[in-house]
Parts: structure tokens; sequence; C-alpha cells
């Protein structure tokens, strides 16, 4: 049982399974120290997304669940929380697929990430300024619906929209699929900035 102070994520010998048959993960062991990137590699099928989802509580929308080991995020066991709860603690997963709400424009949908907390409209647009600031893409593209922005640009949102719940810790899942060399290049930048200045810990698979 890790409870290192440094460390902000251990993952401790978990096994997953969904529907109670279905084996998805075996003995899991990893940690993430504060304010440090790490990242997970494997082909498809591999685990990664599994695991990324057993941290953020969202198996059981799945018919998942960890059946065995223990993940302790901040210093406090995973046990009973849900995704909801994992937000207010600081973590927040930007799931694969860049799912945007396409009918929205771009400024909405990072607006949205920010439903957990109690911001006035002076503190959201102080808040959006400083997201356009790593995402000048966005700011030009902020009154767009985002359903017919590029691959690359939803990405961003999804990123920029995570970043507006202000999270210790972010779980990123194929930040990179589908998208061209430069934009891969462009947003893994954007990434490293935002763990470097913002000191949020990454995990990204």
């Amino acid at each position: 049982m890790n409870k290192n102070p440094d460390t902000i994520l251990a993952i401790d010998n978990i096994e997953v399974m969904y529907d109670g048959v279905i084996s998805a993960l075996h003995d899991v062991t990893l940690s993430v120290p504060k304010g440090n990137i790490v990242a997970l590699l494997g082909g498809n099928g591999a685990g990664k997304s599994t695991t990324l989802k057993a941290v953020s509580t969202m198996l059981a929308s799945e018919r998942g669940k960890v059946t065995k080991g223990s993940i302790r995020y901040d210093g406090n066991l995973i046990k009973n929380q849900n995704p909801t709860d994992m937000v207010r603690l600081g973590m927040v997963q930007v799931l694969e697929g860049r799912r945007c709400f396409g009918h929205l424009t771009v400024e909405e949908n990072i607006i949205s990430g920010a439903y957990s907390r109690k911001l006035s409209k002076q503190e959201i647009k102080n808040e959006l300024e400083k997201i356009y600031n790593y995402f000048n893409r966005l700011r030009d593209r902020r009154k767009s619906q985002a359903g017919f922005t590029s691959g690359g640009e939803q990405q961003m949102i999804a990123v920029a929209r995570a970043m507006m719940a202000k999270p210790k810790m972010l779980l990123l899942d194929e930040p990179s699929m589908g998208l061209a060399p430069q934009l891969v290049a462009e947003i893994f930048n954007i990434v490293r900035e935002l763990n470097q200045k913002e000191c949020v810990s990454i995990l990204l698979a």
C-alpha cells in the first residue's frame, strides 16, 4: 500500500473483470509521482483504456469492476467513488474519441468543463483567457460549432474542457489517435506546458 506523499497515484496489483467473467487486467501496478507525466505503452487491447477507466471509476458504466488490488489517489483509497466524485477531487479523464458536444460552440464546450465549480461570469471569462493562452487555435475558433472543427481541434477542445475543472491530475486516453503528426506534436507540446506551468500530473495511454 503506497502512501508516499510525493505520489499522486498508486495502482497496486489490480485486476479488472467485465460482466464478472471477462478478465481485462491482471496484476497491474504503477505509480505517478506528483507533477510528472507517465505514459502507458502497448498495442490495441493491451488494457490501457481499462486501466484509465479503473482509475477514474468509469468502469461501472461498461459493467466492469476492479476485483482485486487497490488504487490510491492523492492519499485516498478509490473504492466507492463515482466519476463526479473524482472530478471534485481533482481528477479528470479525457476519453478516447474526442467526445465534444457537436451542436455547441467551441467556447460553450470549454465552459461546460467548469460545471463542478461555482464560478462567476467574470471568473469564467478569466479562466477562458487563461485556457486560450495555451490553445491559441481555439481562440480563433471559439464561436464555431464544435462539430465542424477538425479532429485535432476537437482533441484540443476536450483537453481544454478538462482543464476548466482545475484538475490536479489528467488522464488522457489515445490523445493522438487519427491525427496528423504535426497536430500530434502541437497537442503534446500543450500537454507538456500544462504539466510544467499548471503542475498537473498526467497519465496518458
